[in-house]
């Protein structure tokens, strides 16, 4: 959306409609503004494709809420992750088109939908109570254009379930693949897919899987070739990897 902005104020300097100085005090807030307690990255869309995400966790609702505001005000849309229940009140009362979804802990304001491209990116996960990692990857990935086939529940406990939804695997451009426990998930879909997966070792498991310890070495020691494994937990770094190779999968204009 930035880049748009940018180009027509441009397009309006060399058409005479707007004079130099007016766009100098336009572009003053580029590449950031600072609002004293943040730096609100505005440039991040031009350089990146997609627009800066607010961390939510550790910052005070009426924090988020400015950033939020100022990120809107520019004509970005807004994804924010980690969200408390007192931030969610916070910005939905600011910002009441803001979308809440619930089990990714995460909130969405649409300023402009973004392009829609083809292909998909598959969200995978071992176990229900891996959902609000795969669901953070999934509204990511939609929030930044991606669509989404979500393939949840089907662990190695039960490998039936998996290969049941072997159409779906196999026709995605990427694959995230979210696992606690031993995190043996991504290995078995690895060995099964020919596209990148995207391993998220997520912090369920009983004391010796140490808090998702177990599952990242896991996946890091996997003898499947073709997987990326991120932070435990991580959901908001996958879900960014996957549509990042939709949006080379099916073109980089934005």
């Amino acid at each position: 959306m930035e880049q748009k902005r940018l180009k027509e104020l441009l397009e309006a300097v060399a058409g005479g409609a707007v004079t130099p100085d007016d766009a100098m005090e336009r572009l003053r807030n580029l590449p950031f503004e600072d609002i004293g307690f943040a730096k609100v990255d505005h440039h991040r869309h031009l350089r990146k494709g997609y627009p800066e995400t607010v961390f939510a966790q550790g910052k005070t609702p009426e924090q988020v809420v400015a950033i939020v505001t100022r990120m809107r005000e520019h004509g970005s849309n807004v994804l924010a992750t980690r969200c408390s229940r007192e931030v969610v009140d916070a910005v939905v009362s600011a910002h009441p088109d803001a979308v809440h979804h619930e089990i990714a802990r995460a909130l969405t304001i649409t300023v402009e939908p973004p392009r829609a491209r083809a292909g998909y990116a598959a969200v995978v996960c071992a176990g229900t109570s891996d959902m609000p990692v795969a669901e953070e990857a999934a509204v990511t990935c939609e929030a930044l254009g991606t669509r989404v086939n979500r393939v949840y529940d089907v662990g190695v406990a039960g490998l039936h379930r998996l290969l049941e939804q072997r159409p779906i695997l196999d026709g995605a451009d990427a694959l995230v693949v979210c696992a606690g426990m031993e995190g043996a998930l991504p290995s078995v879909v690895a060995g099964l897919v020919e596209q990148p997966v995207v391993a998220v070792p997520t912090s369920v498991g009983y004391g010796a899987s140490f808090g998702g310890i177990a599952a990242l070495l896991g996946m890091l020691n996997s003898c499947a070739t073709g997987i990326s494994v991120v932070n435990i937990d991580n959901g908001f770094g996958a879900g960014v990897l996957a549509a990042m190779i939709n949006r080379i999968a099916h073109g980089k204009e934005q």
